[in-house]
């Protein structure tokens, strides 16, 4: 019987310290910031070309007989090439992949290095290649744009993303943000520049975000979101007190069953 009252005495002793609320500390999202103090210009951004980028690409001039002219930058498929899998077209999985070296091989032109270059820079480099057309353009479009979230958010994922442009905020959305268990002051993004991996790391509750370089998200992102102290605090107690109540319950059965036997 002694047994017993220390157990009981253990388990509502933990009990106690496990519901004793200690301050936590809850960020919002861009503390300290009103519509007098965050004024500054939307910068422009423009994704960069990367590795594996699938891409559409689409040429077309003032000629008269595009169907004639045009079309033989713009094929069906283009066969036998380790760059893409069908001419510039629109939709699908069609598109142009940017090889491990960075190029691509585009019809009648050859290879021609995408890799480091936005799409206005490539869409220059094929035009500037082009003799045999009058007045050249060159549209081109991201056919594989997304970003992933994971980490402590409202469901992980990868998330396409069609107008090729998403800001941080803008993805966590996507994920259904960050409860108040996730770290909102040390978010992590992984990201891929020339080759190389790089991580970076933003705080959503400062009003100098908009002033980072991960504030609007490149293509192939991975955003991170780390779980507070407090949960794996919380989580820890929880186990230590379903493990308590487990051999509570097995002390009092053992000590029923021995005093109906005894």
């Amino acid at each position: 019987m002694r047994l017993f009252c220390l157990f009981c005495s253990l388990l509502i002793a933990l009990f106690f310290i496990s519901c004793n609320s200690q301050k936590k500390a809850v960020y919002n999202y861009i503390e300290n910031a009103n519509d007098t103090l965050v004024k500054d210009a939307v910068k422009s951004f423009e994704p960069i070309i990367q590795k594996n980028d699938l891409l559409s690409i689409q040429v077309y001039s003032n000629s008269t007989k595009p169907e004639i002219s045009d079309a033989l930058y713009n094929p069906a498929a283009v066969s036998g090439s380790s760059a893409g899998t069908s001419g510039g077209g629109g939709g699908g999985s069609s598109g142009y992949m940017v090889d491990m070296d960075g190029n691509i091989r585009f019809p009648r032109l050859g290879v021609i290095h995408a890799e480091g270059l936005t799409k206005r820079q490539l869409a220059d480099t094929i035009v500037s290649k082009i003799t045999d057309l009058e007045n050249p353009t060159a549209v081109i479009r991201f056919l594989n744009y997304r970003i992933t979230v994971l980490g402590e958010v409202g469901h992980q994922g990868s998330f396409n993303i069609p107008n090729e442009k998403v800001t941080i905020f803008e993805a966590l959305g996507l994920a259904g943000d960050i409860p108040v268990t996730g770290k909102k002051d040390n978010v992590r993004v992984l990201r891929e520049v020339n080759g190389d991996r790089e991580i970076g790391t933003v705080d959503l509750t400062s009003k100098k975000i908009f002033e980072s370089p991960y504030y609007n998200l490149q293509q192939n992102d991975v955003v991170l979101v780390d779980v507070k102290k407090s949960k794996v605090k919380q989580s820890d107690q929880a186990l230590t007190l379903r493990r308590v109540a487990f051999v509570l319950s097995l002390v009092t059965t053992v000590a029923l069953l021995y005093n109906i036997f005894k």
